[in-house]
C-alpha cells in the first residue's frame, strides 16, 4: 500500500495540511481556487482551510471557486 505525502499550506509559517490549490491568471485578473492539484505546478499554491477561507485578491480581480462534487 502506498501512502501519499501530506501537503502543507504554502503560506509562510503555516504547518497545516493543504486542502485547496490556488492559481492565478494575471492577464484576466482572476484567481482560481479548487481541489488540490497534481502538485507539480510551480505556479500553484496549496492552502489550508483557514487560508482558503481568508483568501483575498487585489481590487478588480475575480475569484473562481471550483467545488468538488461528491
Amino acid at each position: 500500500m502506498t501512502t501519499m505525502r501530506e501537503r502543507l499550506c504554502s503560506k509562510v509559517a503555516c504547518a497545516r495540511e493543504a486542502v485547496t490549490t490556488l492559481t492565478f491568471d494575471y492577464e484576466d485578473q482572476m484567481a482560481a481556487l479548487g481541489p488540490l492539484g497534481a502538485g507539480d505546478d510551480p505556479h500553484a499554491h496549496d492552502l489550508c482551510a483557514i487560508h482558503t477561507d481568508r483568501l483575498s485578491v487585489p481590487r478588480g480581480w475575480m475569484v473562481v471557486r471550483h467545488e468538488t462534487v461528491r
